[in-house]
């Protein structure tokens, strides 16, 4: 491995860049200048923004020495999760050990390990003046918060990119790294029922009064899937299904049951697990998170609480889904009851597997490799990836984390084989992206 890189991942990974509650504001603000000081040592320019009260983007550019080359942006984040339990680590969390073939920090591959050889390799090709594309540096500090600061940077840029490269994802095991076409999108809702002015006495009123448990748990009932996992049709509207390309993809890699086998899941029904990639890749989904009524004593329940999530396929429209789930719950509203209801929003992406970009990053990762790269989608969500596929910019979306990295949990790790792989990776695909058209 590059010894400039290792020593440089672990003096990032010693800044504590916790978001989740409970970090310094000032070790986030010296965690995104570090990105800009390697930027800025490597020849390129860099500085940090602020959108309002969120915490401050490093953003920055490297030029090539060809005018002309097409521009690639790359994006990662420097912001990390909270330790939780302190004596669940082996090591201190922000104190990076190597063990085995590891790296061992917070952070270690979510994102900083993972992002950081994209860096590195930028940077060292500017160094070198052998950068073949213009690289515009985009790292924030809010993912694992949620916050909306990148994603109205990306809105409000007027300059744009040729293609995104997105290291934030991981392998599809150790032997088969991949390209991330498609992210679902989601709505999280948060439901307050209203039923009585006041908790009542059970005995007294209950048959009699409506009660804010059964009216919740009746119009759940009308958006939850059936007995096999799948929504209503209403929910799944807009749904188109993997191409072919993906579909060939897909039948070359480990069987899909295997994804709930290796953390002892139980299907929702059996058999469901065959059908994992499909289900969570390019089909909806809704859960209830969580629930919250009454309390252990005779009453009838004034209010009760529930907070879900639908998981949006590809090409669903966010806020036209959201006006249908909201239509179906309130449809099932007895009179009396007041339903109150909020939503978070985020779209679904998904990348033509067809493009340009995609094509040469999958031939670039499998010379840099040695292995064949798999195109895969994922249930879940990262906002900015939408709002950079909205933008017309083709955007790959991979990364070498692998399952055993135990990111948000204790004792999350790296392994240097990743660190290796994504630098060798991140070289090639900028060497091949400059085949890109331009403009």
């Amino acid at each position: 491995m590059d010894q400039a890189l290792r020593e440089n991942l672990l003096d990032w990974l010693e800044i504590p860049s916790i978001s989740t509650g409970g970090g310094d504001p000032a070790d986030l603000e010296r965690a995104a200048e570090w990105v800009c000081e390697r930027v800025r040592a490597a020849g390129g320019e860099a500085g940090l923004e602020r959108i309002g009260d969120g915490n401050p983007l490093a953003v920055g550019e490297l030029r090539s020495a060809d005018p002309g080359a097409p521009t690639v942006l790359i994006y990662g984040h420097y912001d990390v999760q909270g330790i939780g339990d302190p004596d669940a680590w082996q090591s201190p969390p922000f104190e990076p050990a190597e063990r085995g073939e590891r790296i061992y920090a917070r952070g270690a591959s979510d994102d900083k390990g993972n992002f950081l050889p994209l860096l590195h390799a930028a940077c060292s090709l500017a160094a070198a003046g052998e950068l073949p594309v213009h690289v515009r540096v985009l790292v924030e500090g809010e993912e694992e918060a949620g916050g909306a600061s990148v994603e109205q940077w990306v809105r409000a840029d007027k300059r744009g990119a040729d293609c995104a490269i997105v290291f934030d994802s991981g392998m599809e095991d150790v032997h088969t790294p991949a390209i991330t076409l498609g992210l679902r999108g989601v709505i999280a809702a948060s439901l307050t029922v209203t039923a009585q002015p006041r908790d009542l006495h059970s005995g007294l009123y209950g048959g009699v009064t409506l009660n804010a448990a059964h009216v919740l748990h009746r119009i759940l009932g009308a958006v939850l899937p059936g007995p096999d996992g799948v929504l209503r049709e209403e929910l799944r509207e807009g749904i188109v299904p993997p191409s072919p390309a993906e579909l060939e993809s897909w039948a070359a890699l480990r069987p899909s049951r295997e994804a709930l086998d290796e953390i002892g899941a139980r299907p929702v029904v059996p058999g469901a697990g065959d059908d994992w990639r499909a289900r969570t890749g390019a089909d909806a989904s809704l859960d209830v998170n969580m629930l919250e009524a009454g309390a252990e004593r005779t009453i009838v329940p004034a209010r009760a609480r529930a907070y879900l999530t639908l998981r949006l396929a590809p090409r669903q429209d966010a806020a036209h889904m959201r006006d249908v789930l909201d239509g179906l719950l309130r449809a099932e509203l007895p009179e009396g009851a007041e339903l109150e209801a909020s939503y978070a929003l985020a779209e679904p992406m998904l990348v033509d597997a067809e493009l340009p970009a995609v094509q040469l990053a999958r031939a670039a990762i499998e010379r840099a490799t040695g292995m064949s790269c798999a195109l895969v989608r994922s249930g879940g969500s990262i906002p900015v990836v939408a709002e950079m596929a909205a933008r017309g910019w083709p955007v790959i979306v991979s990364g070498f984390g692998t399952a055993e990295d135990d990111i948000h949990a204790p004792n999350e790790s790296f392994r240097l084989e990743s660190i290796d792989l994504g630098e060798r990776s991140a070289r090639e695909l900028l060497r091949s992206l400059a085949e890109l058209p331009r403009g």
